[in-house]
């Protein structure tokens, strides 16, 4: 079948986007009838016209390997996913198969809009990285199956560390502290760093916190932990490459944006939480000699950000039995690497590994053994939207780093409290 293209058109109030959402891209449809499996999938390979080829050869192959299912790909964009996901799956609608992140999974599974998927994993299991599968567990039960892999890591820009006579890039905090004032002298930032209330911690602080020893969540989920010792101590190593200047000013309205923002532009010489499409972009900009990739950063901890991309069933389906052959199909071997291959992603199986096309590719591979896949929590999301507020209350001052994360912490101390 012909894959579907569904778009937003412009921004709407609140309201208007709430009523659009249950009118846009099949929304409106109930899972599909036994026969039929429809999938939402998402932008995972970043050209359109190679996504669309992709997707409409898997559903000729699986309709092929599978007589009589009609295999129906929507391609949905990563624009107000959440709201529509949540909207469809609330009003037992939607698709029967769904793109997810780890931190999207525990919500669903507790509104009880997900099937487990452990059938399906089941006799590949041992050969999935274990990050990958725990990543979208809930309570001993998998709720999507991993067909990729993300990674993030270090890419510094060889021109500004020359400029600064930096030989060697900085790849521990304290090489950071240290580099700051002579790339400062140079007329350079240091560090890149997003501090908008639309960026993501996992891009962010999360992978500081991390560094530093510390968790976000206690162990069972039930209180936010990030504002002890090892909070304290990334967020005050942030505030002080901040008032340095070693961090842009830029970052305080940067939401995860490298081409048109400060690291982009050359005006600083590292980020810590980059993706291959960065490098990319970065080679092209400021030439592929003035692009080096280096391993995740070191605190305590040497640790950088990552997470498998999985497919969830929707329990209201109608055809499981169809959405877990498609699940099937597309974490075999074949499937995990033409995906990798085509999206510039990496594989979440130790048995099936995604060619590295160069020596920058080599490296986010390296780095996959670093990768940490966050800490999913029902109120992930929200904790994510009210520590930004008070991480820029610490960058600009109004609050200490302790102060800050404290008040992050009863809040999110109070959302989880209603969790029980």
């Amino acid at each position: 079948m012909k894959t579907k293209v569904s778009r937003y058109l412009a921004p709407l109030t609140a309201f208007a986007v709430a009523a659009s959402l249950t009118a846009c891209g099949g929304s409106e449809e109930s899972p599909s009838s036994s026969g039929t499996v429809t999938v939402w999938m998402y932008p995972v390979i970043a050209d359109q016209q190679a996504s669309s080829a992709y997707w409409s050869q898997i559903e000729k192959d699986f309709e092929a390997a599978n007589s009589g299912t009609d295999l129906k790909i929507e391609q949905q964009p990563w624009d107000q996913r959440d709201q529509k996901l949540a909207t469809a799956f609330s009003g037992g609608k939607g698709p029967d198969v769904v793109v997810l992140n780890p931190d999207q999974v525990p919500q669903y599974v507790k509104n009880g809009s997900l099937s487990p998927v452990d059938k399906v994993l089941e006799p590949a299991k041992s050969n999935f990285l274990p990050g990958a599968i725990t990543a979208l567990t809930v309570d001993g039960k998998a709720y999507a199956a991993p067909i990729y892999h993300t990674v993030t890591t270090t890419m510094y820009n060889k021109k500004l560390l020359d400029k600064a006579g930096i030989t060697t890039p900085p790849q521990t905090w304290d090489e950071i502290k240290a580099a700051a004032p002579k790339l400062k002298a140079a007329g350079v930032a240091t560090l890149d760093y997003s501090a908008s209330p639309s960026a993501t911690q996992n891009l962010n602080f999360y992978p500081l916190l991390w560094q530093a020893g510390g968790k976000v969540f206690s162990d069972d989920g039930k209180k936010a932990t990030f504002n002890e010792a090892p909070g304290v101590e990334a967020l005050t190593f942030l505030t002080s490459l901040f008032n340095e200047g070693a961090i842009p000013k830029s970052a305080l309205t940067n939401g995860n944006v490298v081409a048109d923002a400060a690291l982009g532009k050359q005006q600083v010489a590292m980020g810590f939480t980059n993706t291959p499409s960065d490098a990319k972009m970065a080679a092209t900009t400021w030439g592929a000699d003035n692009v080096i990739i280096g391993m995740p950063l070191q605190g305590k901890k040497q640790v950088g950000f990552g997470l498998p991309g999985g497919l969830g069933v929707n329990a209201a389906s109608k055809n499981i039995a169809g959405a877990e052959k498609f699940l099937s199909f597309m974490i075999d071997p074949k499937q995990v690497v033409s995906l990798g291959t085509t999206a510039g992603f990496l594989s979440p199986r130790t048995d099936a590994k995604v060619p590295a096309k160069d020596a920058v590719a080599e490296k986010f591979s390296s780095a996959l053994e670093f990768a940490f896949p966050g800490e999913p929590n029902a109120v992930a999301r929200q904790v994510n939207s009210l520590l930004a507020a008070e991480l820029q209350a610490a960058l600009t001052g109004k609050k200490t780093p302790q102060q800050a994360l404290d008040d992050a912490a009863k809040q999110a101390d109070e959302l989880l409290s209603r969790q029980r």
